[in-house]
């Protein structure tokens, strides 16, 4: 995604450089997201680096731009890309782009686009697939799903199989480290992973065969984050939105999920109900 304020107009004519993306640039790229009113902590910046190679764009030493290609096997999510406005209309956010692209070699690549970057990414290849829908609020849920009972980290191994099926994403080593942290979700057809995540919570993936599954998972999981902060990305078309919005979590808007290389999909039984994020897929 490719926008950003700030009050820098001396930016206008610094001269840039790019670099790698390391842990010392994640304070700088902070300012970037909070500029642009995205909730991501410094640790949520660190969960994506640690999977992630990335480059930023440096102007007299300060984090001017920011973009991240996090390979799961054969597929890359490009994200976390964002450009300060004192900056936009010169090409930084194309410069990024390019060199995620050439991070990502010869995998499927999807991003999660903004009104406003999507001419960038239709002009680089990208193909608009479908849209993603953001809600979020304090959860209100008294009463649980029994079908629904808490999973064990130690078998992530099966639960990524799931996920994979679903979505494409070979991604065991984030969902370990996301187990690791927050609470897994199971259910006799499918998954779900709470975790902290900017203002309070984040629900996702949730994975499963079936809707009626899926509604159970967040159900249960709108119950153990009754009265906190919950966020929940949603596919277009899954049929969750009705139910989040009973569970206290109104539309926050959202963004347009493209593909480029787009590898043909294998025949399977689950779908993602949620995204891990908009960042991650």
């Amino acid at each position: 995604m490719t926008i950003a304020k700030t009050d820098s107009g001396s930016l206008s004519g610094a001269e840039i450089a790019l670099a790698d993306f390391t842990a010392d640039h994640i304070a700088g790229a902070m300012r970037l997201s909070q500029d642009v009113s995205w909730p991501h902590r410094a640790e949520d910046w660190a969960l994506s680096l640690s999977l992630s190679k990335g480059v930023v764009a440096l102007a007299n030493g300060q984090v001017v731009g920011t973009a991240l290609c996090t390979a799961f096997g054969p597929v890359a999510t490009l994200n976390m890309i964002i450009v300060d406005a004192a900056l936009r209309g010169r090409g930084l956010g194309r410069a990024l782009m390019e060199r995620v692209i050439a991070l990502a070699g010869p995998r499927e690549m999807r991003l999660v686009a903004t009104a406003e970057g999507l001419p960038l990414y239709e002009k680089l290849g990208f193909k608009a697939e479908s849209r993603i829908f953001q809600h979020q609020g304090i959860a209100r849920a008294p009463v649980g799903d029994n079908t629904v009972t808490t999973g064990s980290v130690a078998k992530i191994g099966r639960l990524a199989k799931m996920d994979e099926a679903a979505s494409g994403l070979s991604r065991e080593p984030l969902l370990a480290k996301i187990a690791g942290n927050g609470e897994v979700l199971v259910a006799e057809q499918g998954f779900a992973l709470i975790r902290d995540f900017g203002r309070g919570k984040v629900l996702g993936p949730v994975v499963a065969q079936d809707t009626a599954t899926a509604r159970a998972l967040v159900t249960e999981a709108a119950h153990r984050c009754d009265g906190q902060f919950l966020r929940i990305d949603l596919p277009e078309g899954r049929g969750l939105s009705d139910l989040v919005e009973t569970l206290g979590l109104a539309s926050a808007g959202g963004g347009i999920a493209m593909r480029r290389d787009a590898r043909t999909a294998q025949p399977t039984d689950y779908k993602t109900f949620a995204l891990v994020s908009q960042a991650l897929g």
